[in-house]
């Protein structure tokens, strides 16, 4: 199985740059050049014993000294040519077979097995360390079955979008349509209670196709979408201020904003946050014309915006059930809604990495919500 390779290795500093092949290399020839160094020196001493014509019995004391060198410095050399042969073949060679082997799992061949037969300890490393390449192989393994389930799961919501948007909500149009056509012909001959229940029907079938696309809005949120880019903030206000035109004109509502700037995300969502917000301070407002202010402050790599209004505001004990979605603070017969707005903000605003929370620290009457959003990274702090 080949994946994508590893980032390459941390480069070593210090000593550590060198290969302990050219430590052993290095050590080698000092210890060469010493031991070659004293026995020159062990023989010009003997040469000059011999020129000072010694007695008998100290010459030949001193040949079977020399004799007696000669044979340890074969000794010697036959030991340092057989721990050379050891290390080279028992520690230096099972040390770069395991190399290569790590490199080649490194480099995306996660099937490639890691085994080393001797020493004893790089023999019980490779061991732990191809355990641990069978349980991570493992594991991938299974987050690629998971992630084809979520992909054929996914296939069928999208089916279920299409079914929702279309062949639920055209029975849900005819029922509504006929209703008030039964209204419109025989209106005459119905009583006040037949009226109403028509009303009921048709009341009851437009909150169905709202609630249908409320939920379609939410479920498209990270899955529909054209990716994220550099947007500037204050067109995808625009663009919710002016399909919010109708119901701020009515009310006579002001919305004010800062210098907004420039964020990484969606526009199209990003104006579904800014409409959802605007429409909920225009909404839950009180007898005062409602006033809306979006604001922007920068917060290192983020940007931290605000939606201040002063409508009735909410009681901090709701800070995080406001966020539920189908949750209600209020009737539906005094404020209409289906109870997604809020829930679809904050899945917007996690979809492009930020938080939305409800500031109940806020100065003043109404409501403050904030959010962040990662800046463009043009952005001048």
């Amino acid at each position: 199985m080949s994946i994508n390779p590893l980032p390459p290795a941390k480069p070593p500093t210090g000593v550590g740059r060198l290969p302990v092949a050219r430590w052993f290399v290095l050590t080698g020839v000092v210890a060469l050049v010493a031991f070659l160094a004293g026995a020159a020196q062990i023989l010009v001493m003997i040469n000059e014993l011999h020129v000072l014509e010694p007695r008998p019995e100290i010459a030949a004391q001193i040949d079977r000294l020399t004799v007696s060198l000669v044979v340890l410095c074969l000794a010697l050399l036959v030991a340092a040519t057989a721990l050379t042969l050891m290390v080279r073949y028992a520690v230096l060679k099972p040390i770069a077979q395991l190399t290569d082997q790590v490199r080649a799992v490194a480099g995306g061949d996660f099937d490639h097995r890691l085994e080393v037969a001797r020493p004893a300890e790089l023999a019980e490393l490779s061991s732990h360390l191809d355990s641990m390449r069978r349980r991570i192989l493992a594991n991938w393994r299974t987050t690629l079955d998971q992630a084809e389930e979520l992909r054929r799961s996914n296939g069928e919501l999208e089916q279920f979008a299409y079914v929702a948007s279309h062949d639920l909500q055209e029975p849900l149009r005819k029922v509504a349509s006929f209703t008030q056509m039964l209204e419109q012909r025989y209106g005459d001959q119905l009583d006040e209670r037949a009226k109403q229940y028509i009303h009921y029907s048709v009341d009851g079938a437009k909150r169905m196709q709202l609630l249908i696309n409320d939920l379609l809005d939410f479920s498209r949120v990270g899955r529909v979408t054209s990716g994220r880019t550099v947007v500037e903030t204050r067109p995808a206000l625009d663009a919710a201020l002016v399909n919010l035109s109708g119901a701020i004109e009515d009310v006579e509502a002001t919305v004010t904003a800062d210098e907004l700037p420039k964020v990484v995300g969606n526009r199209v969502q990003l104006t579904q946050l800014f409409q959802n917000l605007i429409e909920n301070a225009v909404k839950f407002r009180t007898e005062l014309p409602p006033r809306v202010h979006i604001g922007a402050t920068r917060k290192g790599d983020l940007w931290e915006f605000s939606c201040t209004d002063n409508g009735i505001g909410v009681e901090p004990k709701y800070a995080d059930r406001i966020f539920l979605i189908f949750q209600r603070l209020h009737p539906r017969d005094v404020y209409p809604g289906t109870g997604i707005g809020l829930a679809l903000c904050r899945k917007i605003v996690e979809y492009h990495g930020g938080q939305l929370w409800l500031d109940g620290d806020a100065e003043g009457p109404g409501t403050t919500f904030r959010w962040t959003l990662p800046a463009a990274g043009d952005d001048d702090e």
